[in-house]
């Protein structure tokens, strides 16, 4: 079944503690409208930031909040090597997620893995994960994981469920949508290809917009699943509206997420080092780009 992810800030209180009740009414909102949920990821998640016990504790209020209507994953971040990786994945075991995202190698400095140290670093966390998980290709680590090496560990690790393709190389996503539908559940990250690829038969997106508008989210994939075409492009056009107003907000997707939930009057907006603290002028500039673009009211 298709569905909308939403890859979820971590709600922050103004001193940088975790704010679970913020964090619950965010999510309550996420799965009230049929959104799955990814926890503590990288940069709307501030991963880097959380310690193993929040994580743990995250992922158990998810559990708590959603389970039963949506899946609640772990998202985790880039891993320099296989013992961060398996270090993430014992954690969302430790906490009951449903599954979890096993991100690319990162190996620092520009660099890129082999393709040999690229295959084993991705064999040791799925042999060592005791959950479904989800593999990450995601352009901005600096490359895309090979399509036959995804088509690969698919045949032989039945727990790998699902593959998220963050990309503008619309020819990768389409050989990836080709070679693994009906095996994975393929999502792209973001809006901005999710009619692309679900005209090419891929299953659903990823975006921190569910945050904000997460039925406009969860409407978009359900229109295109019943044959609504109108009412698809119609979704995501409003979603590509606050996507580019948010982008008034300088820096990582975080802040200008979490600007735009000040302006909708939900909590849970502070963030933790290295993000400064959102300025009034930063919300006050996104709250008069919403009304723009007529966005404020249909929040």
């Amino acid at each position: 079944m298709g569905r909308a992810w939403l890859c979820s800030v971590t709600c922050f209180d103004a001193s940088g503690a975790l704010d679970l009740a913020a964090q619950a009414t965010l999510w309550e909102r996420a799965a009230r409208a049929g959104v799955g949920i990814y926890v503590a990821g990288s940069s709307p998640g501030e991963g880097y930031a959380l310690r193993p016990d929040e994580v743990v504790a995250l992922l158990g209020l998810g559990i708590e909040v959603a389970r039963g209507r949506v899946p609640i994953r772990a998202m985790g971040v880039e891993p320099r090597h296989a013992p961060q990786m398996l270090e993430l994945l014992a954690l969302a075991k430790q906490g009951g997620a449903d599954a979890a995202q096993i991100y690319s190698l990162d190996v620092g400095h520009g660099g890129k893995p082999t393709a040999s140290e690229l295959e084993r670093y991705l064999r040791r966390s799925l042999e060592a994960s005791a959950i479904p998980v989800a593999l990450s290709s995601h352009a901005f680590i600096g490359y895309l994981l090979p399509v036959s090496l995804i088509e690969q560990l698919a045949r032989e690790y039945p727990h790998l469920v699902g593959v998220n393709v963050t990309t503008p190389d619309i020819p990768y996503l389409s050989e990836v949508v080709d070679r693994l539908r009906g095996r994975l559940e393929i999502c792209v990250g973001g809006p901005m290809h999710v009619v692309t690829a679900l005209a090419l038969g891929a299953d659903g997106f990823l975006s921190t917009e569910a945050a904000l508008v997460p039925a406009r989210c969860a409407e978009l994939v359900a229109a295109f699943a019943r044959g609504d075409h109108a009412a698809g492009f119609a979704a995501h056009a409003e979603l590509m509206r606050w996507m580019r107003a948010t982008s008034v907000v300088p820096g990582a997707s975080v802040r200008r997420t979490k600007a735009a939930m000040a302006v909708l009057g939900l909590a849970g907006t502070g963030v933790r080092e290295p993000h400064a603290p959102l300025e009034i002028t930063e919300i006050d500039a996104l709250r008069t780009e919403l009304r723009r673009l007529g966005l404020a009211a249909s929040a």
